[in-house]
């Protein structure tokens, strides 16, 4: 199935320009969960960003849990990871953060460097 992306373009008003856009790649959605203390992490690669998915890195997460510790999850309000569908590992709390307040999740800087040096 062919899907139209929607590329963006400044142009003057009134007028239509063209904007091509290359339909050769596919997404890639990285999820990925740190512990700075041990020194450890759980991530996964997969092709979609949903409830599945978050489940499955619920799980990677769980597993990297040293025992009889507890992690504690920092995410934000998008709606797959805050489902009510998730079944959440007993050694494992989901604390959300505020509604549009990315820069509180001391992750974002582990993801922007890695977006600025390998991705």
């Amino acid at each position: 199935m062919l899907w139209n992306k929607i590329t963006r373009r400044w142009a003057k008003r009134g007028t239509r320009p063209s904007a091509p856009s290359d339909h050769r790649t596919k997404s890639a959605y990285i999820f990925g969960a740190i512990c700075p203390a041990r020194g450890v992490g759980a991530g996964l690669v997969l092709p979609r960003c949903n409830t599945q998915a978050m489940q499955w890195h619920l799980e990677e997460i769980s597993s990297q849990v040293a025992p009889g510790a507890h992690g504690v999850l920092i995410l934000g309000q998008a709606g797959w990871p805050t489902t009510k569908k998730l079944a959440v590992p007993k050694n494992t709390t989901l604390l959300p953060l505020p509604p549009r307040s990315p820069e509180l999740n001391p992750v974002e800087n582990a993801w922007q460097f890695m977006r600025d040096n390998w991705l």
